[in-house]
C-alpha cells in the first residue's frame, strides 16, 4: 500500500475572538501537530481506521474520536486537547473545513460555524466567556465583513468590521440609549455620522476619534441648536456671556419704556452667531439701599410672607427683586429724542443727558420698533412659533430682543421707606424756596413729615402719580438664561443694566397757565 500523504491538521487558537488568549500558540500547534502526522503516517491504513474509531496519540497532548476514511480524519469528528480545548465537527481528508464548534479552555470563549483548514472563515457566532457574543463574517480566524457584535458592556454594534474592528459603516446603539450612525475606522467613529442621543440631543457632522471635529449641526434637547465647527467635541464659537448692547446705566422718565437688545458673544467678544434657540429671561430689581441724592426712599420694607433675597450687581451695591410690566403694545412709549429730565438736574443727570445720544439702541419710539422687529435677527421666539411669554425669548443667531420693558409699580408687600432730610435737602428735592422772615416758614419745612425721626423713618413715601408708576430711583434690569436642561453642561452668566429712574415732570395747571 501507497504511504499517505503528510497532512497538517490546523486548529484555530483563540486570537479570533478578538480577545487575546489563546489555549495553545500557532507555533507550538504546528511542532505538536507535526509529531501527529507522522504519528498518523506511521500507524498504516488498517481496515480498523476506515470508519469510527478512537485515536490515542503518543503525544498524549492529543486524542481523536470519530469517523475515519483511508486512514485519515473524515467526517464528523471530535479533536480533544489535553488542556480541555477542543474541536468538534465536519473533518475532510484529515483537515479541519466544513462547520464545526472550537472551544478555548484558557479563555472560555466558544465558536460555532464554518472553518477552513483550521481556521475561522465565513459565517460563525462567537461567544465570549466576560460577555457579548459576535455573529457575522469570518476571514483567517478574524472578524471581517459584515457582523453583529454585543460587547461584555452592552454596547450593539451592526455594520462593516476590518481585521477584527469595526471599520467602514456602521450602527452603535450604546447600552445608555445612545445611538450612532455612519463611519468607522479601526474602532473609532471617524468621518461623516449621526448621533442621537438618548436625551433627545442629536449631532450630525463630521466626526475624529470618536468625537465631533469638524462641520456639525447639534440641536440639543434643550431646543438650543449650534450650527458650526466643532474641534475635539466642544463647539469652537460657543456663547460665554450674555451682552446688554449699549451703555452701562440708564435715566428713564417715570412710565417710560425701553427695548432691550441682547447679543450672546464668544469669550473673544463675537457674536455667537452659530447658536440659536437659548431661552433668556429678564427681570427687574430695585436698590437695596437707595441713595439720598437719587431717590425719595431709602429703601423698601417688606411684609408679610415675601423673603427678601439681596442680589449682587456687578454696580456695587445690591438689589432686590422687583415686577415689571406686561407689554400692552408693540411700540414703545418713550421717544428718546423727546424724553424729559427734571429742570433742577444734578451732575449725574448732565452725565446721562450728554450720553443720551448713545441710548438710541436701547429707547426707541414707535418708527425705530416697527422697522426692528422686520430684522430677522431681532424677531420674537423665532425657533418655536408657539413659544411666547414677555418675559421670555428665545436668542435666533446670536441675537434677542426685549422690546417695551417697562418698571411696574411696588408691589403691595413692598413699602418704601423715606429718609430723613434737612432743610436744603427739601429745598433741592422739591423746588421750594422758604423764607426765615414769614412766620410760617417752619411750618412749611415740616408739611408732610412726622414730627420725630423715629416717626419719619417709619412712614411710607407718597405713592408717585398713577398706580402703575415705580418710584424714582436706581433699579437694575438683569438678562438671565434659563434654557433646560443647560446647553453642554453651561449656563451663561447674568448680564445687568442699570437704571435711574426720573420723576415724571409734572404738568402746568390750565387755570394759572394764563
Amino acid at each position: 500500500m501507497a504511504p499517505h500523504r503528510r497532512r497538517v491538521c490546523r486548529l484555530p487558537d483563540s486570537s479570533a475572538s478578538g480577545v487575546g488568549s489563546r489555549a495553545v500558540g500557532p507555533s507550538r500547534t504546528r511542532r505538536r501537530l507535526r509529531g501527529l502526522e507522522k504519528e498518523e503516517e506511521g500507524a498504516g491504513g488498517g481496515p480498523h481506521r476506515r470508519s469510527y474509531g478512537h485515536y490515542i496519540y503518543p503525544n498524549t497532548f492529543f486524542r481523536y474520536e470519530g469517523e475515519w476514511k483511508d486512514g485519515k480524519k473524515h467526517g464528523h469528528g471530535k479533536l480533544l486537547l489535553k488542556d480541555g480545548s477542543y474541536y468538534e465537527g465536519d473533518f475532510a481528508d484529515g483537515e479541519i473545513i466544513g462547520k464545526g464548534r472550537r472551544y478555548w479552555a484558557s479563555s472560555g470563549n466558544t465558536y460555532s460555524g464554518q472553518f477552513v483548514l483550521g481556521e475561522l472563515q465565513g459565517h460563525g457566532i462567537m461567544k465570549y466567556k466576560e460577555g457579548g457574543k459576535y455573529e457575522g463574517e469570518f476571514l483567517n480566524g478574524v472578524r471581517e465583513g459584515h457582523g453583529f457584535l454585543m460587547d461584555k458592556n452592552g454596547h450593539i454594534y451592526q455594520g462593516s468590521f476590518h481585521k477584527n474592528k469595526k471599520h467602514g459603516v456602521g450602527q452603535m446603539i450604546f447600552k445608555n440609549g445612545d445611538k450612532y450612525e455612519g463611519d468607522w475606522i479601526l474602532d473609532q467613529r471617524q468621518g461623516h455620522g449621526v448621533l442621537y442621543s438618548a436625551d433627545g440631543s442629536t449631532y450630525e457632522g463630521q466626526w475624529r476619534n470618536g468625537v465631533f471635529n469638524g462641520q456639525g449641526l447639534m440641536i440639543h434637547c434643550s431646543g438650543t441648536i449650534y450650527d458650526g465647527l466643532w474641534i475635539n467635541g466642544y463647539p469652537t464659537t460657543q456663547a460665554s456671556k450674555i451682552v446688554i448692547l449699549g451703555p452701562e446705566m440708564v435715566s428713564v422718565i417715570q412710565g417710560s419704556s425701553i427695548t432691550l437688545r441682547v447679543q450672546l458673544q464668544t469669550q473673544d467678544g463675537e457674536i455667537a452667531e452659530s447658536e440659536t434657540g437659548r431661552v433668556l429671561k429678564i427681570e427687574a430689581g430695585v436698590r437695596y439701599v437707595q441713595l439720598q441724592d437719587f431717590s425719595y426712599f431709602s429703601f423698601f420694607k417688606v411684609t408679610g410672607d415675601a423673603e427678601v433675597k439681596p442680589i449682587q450687581t456687578p454696580f456695587g451695591f445690591e438689589c432686590i427683586h422687583y415686577p415689571l410690566m406686561l407689554p400692552v403694545s408693540a411700540k414703545p412709549e418713550m421717544d428718546t429724542s423727546k424724553s424729559e429730565l427734571p429742570e433742577d438736574t444734578s451732575d449725574f443727570q448732565k452725565e446721562d443727558t450728554e450720553r443720551e445720544s448713545l441710548l438710541e439702541s436701547l429707547l426707541d419710539d414707535g418708527k425705530d420698533d416697527s422697522d426692528d422687529l422686520d430684522d430677522p435677527h431681532l424677531i420674537s421666539n423665532p425657533v418655536n412659533p408657539n413659544f411666547y411669554s414677555p418675559h421670555y425669548q428665545q436668542v435666533d443667531r446670536g441675537y434677542a430682543l426685549f422690546p417695551n420693558v417697562r418698571l411696574a409699580a411696588p408691589p403691595p408687600e413692598y413699602h418704601p421707606m423715606t429718609f430723613i432730610t434737612n432743610k436744603n435737602e427739601d429745598q433741592k428735592r422739591d423746588g421750594t424756596r422758604y423764607s426765615e422772615k414769614k412766620g410760617n416758614s417752619k411750618k412749611k419745612m415740616l408739611r408732610g413729615r412726622p414730627k420725630s425721626s423715629a416717626q419719619r423713618s417709619a412712614s411710607q413715601s407718597p405713592s408717585p402719580s398713577g398706580s402703575s408708576l415705580p418710584y424714582p430711583g436706581e433699579y437694575v434690569i438683569m438678562v438671565q438664561e434659563t434654557t433646560t436642561p443647560p446647553f453642554l453642561g453651561r449656563t451663561l452668566p447674568t448680564a445687568f443694566l442699570h437704571v435711574k429712574v426720573l420723576p415724571k415732570k409734572k404738568q402746568k395747571n390750565p387755570r394759572h397757565s394764563s
